[in-house]
């Protein structure tokens, strides 16, 4: 891998529909400059997705914008995802049900566990000044 890259890359964005592809875009672009394989990029843009998309939905920000970090070492990529919104509380936020969702109308609600189970960190801060969702992807 690259040992001179930059160490960060900063990226904001309006919560307009679809800005979440140029979070991917340049999450692409960042970890295709890390060598990470095929399906990693896949992994993370996906959680990546998920993370905007909460933000975009539910943070209920007066500015309107999510600003992403991606922090780049020799081992990991480490992605922020923060807003300024109203915040929530994780423990009250469903578990999604696999009987419920399947076959039924309501397919949402699976975005918190599926950054979990695509990377292999996720830690969430949120309080009524916003929330950060930090995300961390090793190289393989």
């Amino acid at each position: 891998m690259h040992t001179d890259f930059p160490r960060e890359v900063n990226l904001t964005i309006p919560m307009i529909p679809d800005m979440e592809v140029a979070a991917i875009q340049t999450a692409e672009a960042v970890l295709r400059f890390m060598e990470f394989n095929n399906d990693q990029i896949d992994e993370v843009k996906h959680a990546l997705v998920e993370g905007c998309i909460n933000a975009f939905e539910h943070s209920k920000s007066g500015e309107g914008k999510v600003y992403i970090r991606f922090v780049m070492n020799a081992e990991e990529l480490l992605v922020v995802i923060q807003d300024f919104g109203v915040g929530f509380t994780p423990e009250d936020v469903p578990k999604p049900e696999l009987t419920t969702k399947i076959g039924g109308d309501h397919k949402r609600g699976w975005g918190l566990m599926m950054m979990e189970s695509l990377m292999d960190s996720v830690t969430i801060t949120t309080g009524p000044t916003g929330t950060q969702i930090s995300m961390s992807k090793k190289r393989s």
